[in-house]
């Protein structure tokens, strides 16, 4: 035993000279090639073109966590607690080691001599190409590596797909600032060196076959170092620092509480804090890939569009106001609870409204509907793009008008009301206004404004639907910024005949049946 331990400490003493943090040993081998020098800016300029895949007109990007900090520190462990908690939502892991360039036949000769614990011994250009195709909504392969033979496997890959959570996780995630800008949220683990070295030697010894005198030498001349010289100055780009690592439950429930805030907020209620997206979950992914399809049955159509209207109805009603009451339980305690709205009242624009009343009378006893048509009548035959403006005025109290600026000329939009029958006090109540699809805005303008004009204040009003287009959030949202919408999902734009994209078709005649 005493000669195993002086051996070790010969090691240790004898590898913590002068070294050099870098790929070439020590004047060995000539400089490396160019593509493992090369500078940052020289990768990024290098790595293949993905700017139409990053456009300003990419929807729903992931949200990309960066997990950095030292060898050892239990970053693995963190990405690991924070997938399994994130349970309900598609989450993918990339690691970084994963991305190490295999060594030329002179370096594996003196692999010992080699760090691979330096920037330049991973493939950064290729790590940045595989992550900008995840955030752009496309799958990758990625490289696996064999730590036994220093070499990627040249007959398989990884393969990753699209997903809601993108975490890279790496010693020096955090070194490349063109890897930095991708990242939604930067996490540092932070773990005692002394933790850090005990299980590196019970990791490399174990599962990568080295023996404990190499690990040791590797640790000191190589790893700590560069720790030293590019983990640790990396440690103030972090957003969160996790002191002991996966021990520290209480910052990981945090971090995840908050990546569910994000994941739960679409770019536009970041605009219009009146707008609100019931969170998704794979049980609401599922059924909107259901009633989206075009080859569903009309009795499946409508069985799960009456699962979706439901949740969305009960997710109007928590913005109701409430006071608090108190009744006497049958054990004869005090419950202290609440006491719902009484002034409410829905309104359906028909004829697609009319599907939601079923879902608002099952969750609102003996409530009262009102009802309204407008009729559209516009330039059909215009192909009008995506970006426009709208210029809106009123004709007296029937009809609804929307001029339409494309390359300079007017194309008009007519919406008129054609019947309205709404309870005599709704100046009175809260109104929820029932609509499955909000396209253009222009109907649910005209509603609303009618309900106005009927003594019903603009911060009563909130407006229930299935999906919405962001144009129709636009036009709703600037000219009724007190109102509140509720919808499950926000769809990606209109197209030129100004139906929603994806979209679900025309609701109406699916729900009723009248779509032959």
């Amino acid at each position: 035993m005493p000669e195993e331990t002086t051996s070790i400490d010969y090691v240790m003493e004898a590898a913590s000279g002068p070294h050099f943090s870098g790929l070439r040993l020590d004047g060995l081998l000539s400089s490396p090639p160019s593509s493992s020098t090369s500078s940052p800016a020289h990768r990024f300029s290098s790595a293949p073109d993905l700017s139409s895949a990053l456009s300003p007109d990419s929807l729903n990007q992931p949200f990309v966590i960066g997990v950095s900090g030292g060898t050892a520190s239990g970053k693995t462990t963190v990405c690991d607690m924070i997938i399994q908690q994130l349970h309900d939502h598609r989450v993918v892991l990339v690691n970084q080691d994963s991305f190490y360039r295999g060594l030329r036949p002179e370096e594996l000769e003196r692999v010992h001599e080699y760090n691979f614990d330096h920037p330049d011994a991973f493939d950064t250009e290729q790590l940045l190409e595989c992550m900008r195709k995840l955030i752009a909504g496309q799958s990758v392969q990625v490289p696996i590596y064999d730590f036994k033979k220093h070499q990627r496997c040249s007959d398989s890959f990884r393969q990753v797909n699209a997903s809601d959570v993108i975490i890279l996780e790496g010693i020096l995630v955090f070194h490349d600032q063109d890897v930095r800008d991708l990242m939604n949220m930067k996490i540092f683990v932070d773990t005692d060196a002394d933790v850090r070295l005990a299980r590196r030697i019970r990791r490399d010894t174990v599962e990568r076959g080295r023996d404990i005198n190499s690990v040791l030498e590797q640790y000191a001349k190589f790893v700590k170092p560069a720790f030293d010289d590019f983990v640790l100055p990396s440690k103030k780009y972090a957003d969160v620092i996790i002191p002991r690592g996966g021990d520290n439950h209480v910052a990981i429930d945090l971090i995840v509480q908050h990546i569910r805030t994000k994941l739960g907020q679409h770019d536009l209620c970041k605009i219009y804090p009146n707008v609100y997206v019931i969170q998704s979950t794979f049980q609401i992914r599922g059924m909107h890939t259901l009633i989206r399809d075009k080859d569903i049955s009309k009795h499946d159509f409508v069985f799960y569009s009456d699962r979706l209207i439901r949740l969305v109805v009960e997710h109007g009603l928590g913005h109701l106001p409430f006071t608090e009451k108190q009744v006497v339980t049958p054990t004869g305690s005090v419950y202290t609870g609440v006491d719902f709205c009484k002034k409410l009242c829905g309104v359906s624009i028909v004829r697609s409204g009319e599907s939601m009343e079923n879902a608002l009378r099952a969750c609102c006893k003996g409530i009262k509907i009102g009802k309204i048509l407008i009729h559209r009548d516009g330039d059909d035959g215009q192909q009008v793009y995506k970006t426009f403006r709208t210029e809106v005025t009123y004709r007296r109290d029937l009809i609804y008008r929307m001029d339409v600026v494309f390359n300079g000329r007017i194309l008009c939009f007519f919406e008129q009301l054609i019947y309205e029958k709404l309870p005599k006090d709704i100046s009175e109540r809260h109104v929820l206004l029932l609509d499955p699809v909000l396209a253009t805005g222009n109907s649910a303008n005209q509603a609303i404004e009618l309900l106005i004009q009927k003594g019903v204040p603009e911060s009563h009003i909130i407006f229930l639907n299935l999906i919405s287009a962001p144009e129709g959030i636009h036009c709703v949202c600037k000219r009724f910024p007190a109102l509140k919408i509720v919808t499950s999902e926000i769809d990606a734009a209109l197209n030129d005949e100004f139906r929603v994209i994806p979209g679900l078709g025309e609701f109406g005649d699916r729900y009723f049946g009248t779509d032959d």
